[in-house]
């Protein structure tokens, strides 16, 4: 029996200069808005809540640099403005405007992997 569907490494990639850089094994994304609430003399509750700013932080794990961007010399720790995208059976996420955080590297000579990247990114679109 065969599962389809899921999103694999062909499915989550890097982005910069409309290129790919690097294929992602793995992801867990995590939102966050600041809001607050508007408090009025005399009422015991707020009024009203307002929404904030949100902010994306995106652990990748397993990063492959691809042929192209190792040819070019590619350097993760100097990358910055990049996009993440993924690639969902029934939508396509956006992550733009990305910095990364946090870089873990392991591997083997010759290996351009990064095993653990956090990164913050500016804005999500998705798209169906």
């Amino acid at each position: 029996m065969s599962i389809s569907g899921f999103p694999t490494s062909s499915d989550i990639w890097l982005e910069a200069n409309d290129r790919k850089i690097a294929v992602v094994q793995g992801y867990k994304a995590r939102a966050k808005r600041s809001s607050r609430t508007v408090e009025a003399f005399g009422e015991s509750e707020p009024v009203a809540s307002i929404e904030g700013q949100k902010s994306y932080t995106i652990e990748l794990t397993r990063l492959y640099a691809t042929d192209e961007a190792i040819t070019d010399g590619i350097d993760f720790f100097a990358l910055a403005d990049f996009s993440l995208v993924i690639v969902k059976p029934d939508r396509r996420i956006v992550y733009s405007g990305c910095q990364w955080a946090d870089i873990e590297e392991s591997g083997e000579i010759g290996e351009m992997i990064a095993e653990n990247v956090k990164i913050v990114a500016a804005k999500r679109v998705e798209t169906r």
